[in-house]
């Protein structure tokens, strides 16, 4: 890959990276390590025979594991739910509320719900392009997906989110 083409990918790439990796790790220095050493582990990949979104995929592949690599030398599964719950304080009317609650429960949830929701709603990936990032199958997302919703709309109402606002 040539320096220009690194710098235009990078561009693509740097900001969903480290938004997808800030909310898997809850912290945004560490986000930013994961994210270098990411890069990194790319630069040194032969991806020269990969599209725009395949080099993407194996990207955030390399983020995931390194994240995952991350909670299983600390035997962490997911951030204490009575601590995140205890913060919270009901609905809210402005947006920004409202994604601040939602990222709350969020980061209650396991890495690997945590993985799914946040690729398939707000990187877009498609089934197959989370089954590649995560290195599973692509007949199990669905149903990890739709379980992971169903976890995190169960999370806002139990905090005040009506039933209408989280389905």
């Amino acid at each position: 890959m040539t320096a220009g083409a690194f710098e235009e990918f990078y561009a693509q790439t740097a900001r969903p990276l480290k938004s997808y990796l800030q909310r898997l790790t809850n912290n945004a220095a560490v986000a930013d390590e994961i994210a270098q050493e990411s890069y990194y582990r790319f630069l040194r990949a032969d991806t020269g025979g990969l599209g725009e979104r395949e080099r993407k995929n194996y990207l955030f592949r390399i983020a995931t594991n390194l994240v995952n690599d991350m909670f299983r030398g600390r035997g962490e599964s997911s951030l204490p739910l009575k601590d995140v719950l205890a913060n919270a304080e009901g609905p809210k009317q402005g947006q920004t509320d409202i994604r601040s609650d939602v990222g709350r429960v969020l980061g209650t949830l396991k890495p690997r719900e945590r993985e799914l929701v946040w690729l398939a709603y707000v990187e877009g990936s498609s089934h197959r392009e989370i089954a590649e990032v995560l290195g599973l199958k692509e007949i199990s997302i669905r149903p990890m997906l739709f379980r992971a919703r169903q976890k995190l709309a169960g999370l806002l109402k139990s905090i005040g989110y009506c039933e209408r606002m989280v389905s």
